[in-house]
């Protein structure tokens, strides 16, 4: 695999670092998927990733997918229903474009720490963190590929 290869151990560090970060004050939850190639449809391949990483499935449907095919040069930002609903209509378009920005300079690892840390911002604001709350799905990078996902 292609992409698992481009990220050395400090960058996937940094990434790591940066959903740590954008998790530590809301509910909400943040994923990161990386492949090679989506195919045809990049929004059809996330929604996919979505649901087999079962990001659905969180209590405040607040789980947020990053997904990149870096072979095939696409990425998607994904937020379940929960955050999609409050969130206004141009916030996701707003972090597609700053990570947008980072990736056509080939800086991956920044443009993806910054659209993360985006992200928690907005969860932050509108799922604060509580008491109560448990990390709900994994805090990690997962490489895949269309053959084993």
């Amino acid at each position: 695999m292609i992409a698992e290869k481009k990220f050395s151990e400090r960058d996937r560090q940094k990434i790591l670092s940066s959903i740590k970060e954008a998790e530590q004050n809301t509910s909400g939850e943040i994923r990161l998927f990386i492949e090679d190639d989506c195919g045809d449809h990049v929004l059809d391949r996330a929604a996919f990733i979505f649901q087999k990483m079962k990001m659905h499935e969180t209590q405040h449907r607040n789980g947020v997918l990053f997904y990149l095919a870096f072979e095939s040069r696409q990425f998607a930002i994904l937020g379940d229903s929960g955050i999609h609903s409050i969130v206004k209509d141009d916030f996701w378009h707003d972090i597609k474009l700053e990570m947008q920005h980072h990736f056509t300079e080939g800086d991956f690892v920044t443009g993806l720490s910054k659209g993360i840390r985006m992200a928690g911002e907005a969860l932050k604001k509108n799922f604060p963190h509580q008491k109560d709350d448990k990390n709900e799905l994994p805090d990690d990078i997962v490489f895949g590929g269309s053959n084993n996902e």
